[in-house]
């Protein structure tokens, strides 16, 4: 949502499926790992898992190292809103290489917490990361909004009870995001939705 990753880790996974002799489609990646919330790597059906893991990470943090990059809008939008309402990042990525991709992002310290994959049990698509998210801010979900990119994400905050606003990433392009309540077409779209498009 924040930064422009997913590319580079259907980038990781082909790269690593094709270590293995199997071909990665965007097709299938979109589908496996970016709706269903699944690991690619299963394509691979015998081969050693624990290794074409640690091939694909190995990849995927030196790609998110070299080329990660802020999405347009984001840096001016957080800047809109910050100081204005709670803000937290709750990811699916390892912190690892969370803080890999934000090494030189600037985007942090906008936030008042991150909860990482290592935060809390079952990962997007169940609830439990929002309802984490929730507890440690004091909030009631009813009263949180989350900003959502997949398919996955959404599911998983309107489980949890949050409103959800979807704004697509490029390869969620064309997937379902009926169960959002708004979808914007980009990041400059939030402050007006919140009502804080005006300087305070």
């Amino acid at each position: 949502m924040l930064m422009e990753t997913e590319h580079l880790y259907y980038q990781a996974n082909a790269e690593a499926l094709a270590q293995a002799g199997v071909k990665l489609s965007l097709e299938d990646f979109c589908r496996i790992s970016l709706r269903q919330g699944e690991s690619v790597l299963a394509l691979a059906g015998g081969c050693d898992g624990a290794e074409l893991r640690r091939v694909r990470d190995d990849i995927y943090y030196r790609l998110l190292g070299e080329e990660s990059r802020v999405i347009p809008g984001v840096r001016e939008t957080l800047e809109r809103l910050h100081g204005r309402l709670p803000m937290a990042i709750v990811t699916s990525c390892r912190r690892e290489n969370f803080l890999q991709m934000h090494r030189g992002s600037g985007l942090l310290d906008y936030f008042d917490f991150i909860l990482t994959r290592e935060d809390y049990g079952a990962s997007k698509p169940d609830p439990e990361p929002y309802l984490t998210a929730c507890v440690r801010a004091g909030l009631d979900p009813g009263r949180c909004l989350a900003i959502e990119d997949s398919e996955r994400g959404v599911t998983s905050a309107v489980r949890a009870g949050l409103a959800v606003a979807a704004i697509p990433g490029h390869l969620n392009q064309g997937g379902d995001f009926g169960a959002a309540r708004w979808l914007l077409e980009g990041i400059r779209g939030l402050p007006a939705l919140l009502g804080l498009d005006r300087d305070p």
